[in-house]
Order: C-alpha cells, then structure tokens, then sequence
C-alpha cells in the first residue's frame, strides 16, 4: 500500500504553448514531495482541477482520512470541485489569502519546472508540451534528489520509510 500523507497540495500553472497557454495542475503528496496526480488543459478551471484530483486520489489507492491543501482560487472552491472531495470523503484546507508560503512545496515543484527544465520560451503544440511534462514528472519522482528528503528522489524516501 502507497504512501500517502494526510495533507496534498495542488496547484495550476500557466505554460506558454505559442500564442496560447496550456494549463497545468498538479497533486503531490507533502510526504516526500512526490508529484501522484496531474492534469493539462487549455482552460484554468474545475475540470482540470478534479482531473488532477481523481488522478491522484486513484493511483494512491483510494485512502482514506486526507486532508486538500489549496489555495483559494475559484477552480477549488467551485461547487463541482468541492463535491468531488465530498465524494471522495477529503477534508478541504484552503491557503491565507495572498500567502504564497502555505504552498511552498507546490510553487518550489513548478519553479523548479521552469527553471530546470521546460524550454526557454515553451512549448510548439500541445502534444510536445504533455510528453515532455510526462517526462519531468517521472524525472521529478524517479531521479530528483531533494533535501527535504536528504537528497533522496521521492520514490527512494518513500521507499525507505516503508522498509
């Protein structure tokens, strides 16, 4: 059975896709900082939110008494998003208003996106951008080291903790 602590954050952020954006939200686990659900959309809203949701909720295995630490953007305090963590039985935790620092880990996970990894100026088409976020996020989980987890990548501290 997977890891999974009782507080996730999400979190979208906008990525230059030519003249567009594309939207990406993510899930991760505070644990050991381990990116377990994600979603892209070419609209900032509920849906991409929840995709990221259910994404993550599946793959830990559908656990119990979690906590959804967010901050207070309209996509996760909308009636869909907020029935789906009824659903779902998940306590929701909202960020103070305009403090960045209750989602440290998150805005660390996309800066470090930006700054390590996706090209300079975007991505071409929708498609390159998704493959190569697919990429980062096993990347991210799989060969990152971070010192929250004295440089081990997510995987390998949830792997000792367990051990």
């Amino acid at each position: 059975m997977p890891l999974f602590t009782a507080l996730c954050q999400p979190i979208f952020n906008a990525i230059a896709l030519g003249s567009q954006w594309l939207y990406l939200a993510l899930v991760i686990d505070l644990y050991a900082r381990r990116i377990v659900g994600w979603g892209c959309s070419e609209s900032p809203d509920s849906e991409l939110t929840k995709k990221a949701l259910a994404m993550a909720y599946y793959a830990r295995g559908q656990p119990e008494k979690l906590m959804f630490h967010s901050d207070q953007g309209c996509h996760y305090t909308s009636k869909a998003f907020r029935q789906l963590l009824w659903q779902y039985q998940i306590k929701q935790s909202m960020s103070r208003r305009g403090n960045c620092w209750d989602n440290a880990p998150m805005e660390r996970c996309f800066r470090s996106f930006k700054t390590e990894w996706m090209p300079k100026y975007g991505y071409d088409t929708y498609e390159a951008a998704q493959t190569d976020l697919l990429d980062y996020i096993r990347y991210y989980n799989f060969k990152r080291a971070h010192s929250y987890n004295n440089y081990l990548n997510p995987v390998m501290a949830e792997k000792k903790a367990v051990a």
